[in-house]
């Protein structure tokens, strides 16, 4: 069991599944060729150091992938290497979010249990408010690209 002792009279145990979760968002996904959008469950994960697409994912829904120039190899968190192929494909796609709308690109990987990871990439653009006990994530200190400002009324 692993525990955090923070002082003298309290410990914390982080395998408690009320304060370990996963927040996850449902997205659009457009296909820039064609202009075509699904919806998808999207994790946002800031241990990911890039954004994500399942091989599987990809091809069911008809995305047309593009070929890296080079193929990345991809690590676990423990620093092992991933026993998936590496990255050698990508696509890009519109991402559509709380009116937000921003094209990128996506790695392509196998083995995904997610079919889409939002890492850090795109956490540190969009400074997202994230509630971990509701799972309630609000876009309110995004970039000015993102084509729509959340900021509180000056005074209010």
């Amino acid at each position: 069991m692993l525990t955090r002792v923070t002082d003298n009279t309290s410990c914390y145990n982080l395998n408690n599944e009320n304060m370990l979760r996963e927040v996850t968002v449902e997205i659009g996904l457009e296909r820039i060729d064609i202009q075509e959008g699904i919806t998808v469950e999207a994790l946002l994960d800031s241990r990911a150091t890039g954004l994500v697409m399942s091989s599987e994912f990809a091809r069911k829904q008809g995305f047309k992938l593009k070929k890296l120039d080079r193929p990345m190899y991809v690590r676990n968190v423990n620093s092992s290497l991933n026993k998936e192929e590496p990255i050698e494909h990508m696509v890009e796609v519109n991402i559509y979010y709380q009116g937000h709308r921003e094209k990128t690109e996506i790695d392509v990987i196998g083995g995904q249990k997610w079919q889409v990871i939002l890492g850090m990439p795109w956490l540190a653009h969009h400074n997202p408010e994230i509630d971990w006990r509701t799972e309630k994530v609000k876009m309110m200190r995004c970039p000015e690209e993102c084509g729509k400002q959340w900021r509180s009324k000056q005074g209010k």
